[in-house]
């Protein structure tokens, strides 16, 4: 009875909740205090963006390496060591953020410190507890998760109204009191033979940097730059003895469409919820304080919900079913902050709660379709280049909705219920964020369309 406890929710996994929680709660601090970053630095909203932007992008990476790695260095060194690179880069910000090139570069190593905790935590789903009970899982990950989103907006409003942003830097440094229990709970393992492709992971790091550039400034050389790094790239994982990433994982289509439909699902939602602050305080002339408390928090906190009956309903009803609710959900909200971008902030708010919801359902299936998808000894390097690619694709939704707001292309009238010229760039914006959330869903229906068996990996 005792082996089967364990194998369904491992110690050690409760610890790593309990370290993401503050892993998700660094980003969603910062989210809410991009405009007054903004104004203090008289930047425009493309590079305040890249406060967050330069976390995503190492947080992306990092979930790579650090899935890569764990089959050689083991669980428990990887943590310890990410927790003093995670603390050290939150020193190093919270001393030194009067310069702005010295802001992104501490949220840079915050990032490839916190990037630890998705990446182990998807290695020890995937090889300490059984399939049939993964969803529950994915769903208790999600929910911690999203505790972390939901205090996040209301800790980094409130700090950042009453004190100053800059001491966001201060709370990841709290994640140095569950090392303790690390200490105790993670099993020493000894080091196995292997390596890690630096040039393949730098070839890939750098496409997706010079791609983000060229969404930001729509400069043809950063594409131009990016296409080739990408060719260098998958020309060096087909020759390399131990490459970065596993050619044949390319050829399982379930791997290849999970990981493609969720980067294009989350790196929406994630561009989305970016342009939220801004059209708060240009539109509805709210404080940061109360963009976190009174419009985000809802929403953030009804993913706890959302995660909990989303795991147990993908165990239960199958991942089909479950992706279906998920997506109608961000449409519905999408489409409702479109139409209301200019109205009650309780409609908006009560939208973000579909939204928010939505994303948790569509997380958990895309995690277990994935995950089901992998064999055992594939499960590190699987998962790992799932949360990069889905990490890298929010820093990149970031990131483009950060230029399409000061670009200002879709400043004009669309919608006749939208009246206020405020609001016009925000509700355009935002609708074309919901035709590339129809797109997503439609490829992952269009490609498993017939194939309701082959999804069900753990219905009962």
């Amino acid at each position: 009875m005792e082996k089967s406890i364990e194998k369904r929710i491992p110690k050690s996994l409760i610890w790593l909740c309990v370290l993401a929680f503050f892993s998700v709660l660094n980003e969603t601090v910062f989210n809410v205090s991009l405009p007054d970053i903004a104004a203090q630095f008289g930047i425009k909203p493309s590079a305040a963006n890249y406060v967050n932007t330069s976390f995503i992008l190492s947080f992306a990476v990092g979930t790579a390496v650090y899935g890569k790695i764990s089959d050689i260095y083991g669980v428990k060194k990887l943590v310890l060591i990410s927790m003093m690179i995670y603390s050290g880069g939150s020193l190093f910000g919270l001393l030194f953020h009067a310069w702005f090139p010295i802001l992104l570069v501490a949220r840079f190593i915050q990032g490839a410190g916190a990037s630890a905790v998705p990446g182990l935590i998807m290695v020890i789903v995937t090889k300490s507890i059984e399939k049939q009970h993964q969803g529950k899982a994915f769903g208790m990950i999600g929910s911690t998760v999203a505790l972390g989103e939901g205090f996040g907006p209301i800790l980094g409003g409130w700090i950042a109204d009453y004190v100053h942003w800059s001491y966001l830097f201060f709370l990841p440094m709290m994640t140095l009191v569950t090392l303790p229990f690390f200490l105790r709970t993670l099993p020493d393992e000894p080091m196995k033979k292997g390596g890690l492709d630096v040039l393949g992971g730098l070839l890939f790091v750098l496409g997706i940097v010079s791609f983000t550039l060229f969404t930001t400034h729509y400069e043809w050389w950063y594409l131009t730059n990016s296409v080739i790094l990408f060719i260098g790239f998958v020309l060096r994982i087909r020759r390399a003895k131990e490459p970065f990433v596993e050619p044949a994982l390319f050829k399982r289509r379930r791997f290849i469409v999970g990981v493609f439909v969720g980067g294009i699902l989350l790196g929406t939602v994630a561009g989305f919820m970016s342009m939220i602050p801004y059209m708060m305080r240009e539109v509805h002339q709210m404080s940061t304080s109360l963009i976190g408390g009174g419009v985000l928090f809802p929403g953030t906190l009804s993913v706890i919900l959302f995660g909990i009956v989303g795991g147990s309903l993908v165990d239960r009803q199958g991942a089909r079913f479950v992706m279906v609710a998920g997506l109608l959900l961000l449409v519905m909200g999408l489409f409702i902050v479109s139409l209301f971008a200019d109205r009650s902030l309780w409609i908006i708010s009560g939208a973000l709660v579909l939204i928010f919801g939505g994303l948790s359902f569509v997380k958990t299936v895309i995690s277990t379709i994935v995950a089901g998808s992998l064999s055992a000894d594939e499960s590190g390097s699987g998962m790992g280049f799932l949360n990069f690619s889905c990490f890298l694709a929010e820093g990149i939704g970031i990131a483009i909705v950060g230029g399409l707001l000061t670009q200002h292309r879709c400043n004009f009238p669309i919608l006749p219920i939208v009246t206020d010229v405020a609001a016009y760039l925000y509700s355009n914006l935002t609708l074309l964020l919901l035709a590339v959330v129809i797109t997503g869903g439609a490829i992952f229906m269009i490609v498993f369309k017939g194939e309701e068996a082959s999804l069900d990996i753990n219905r009962n």
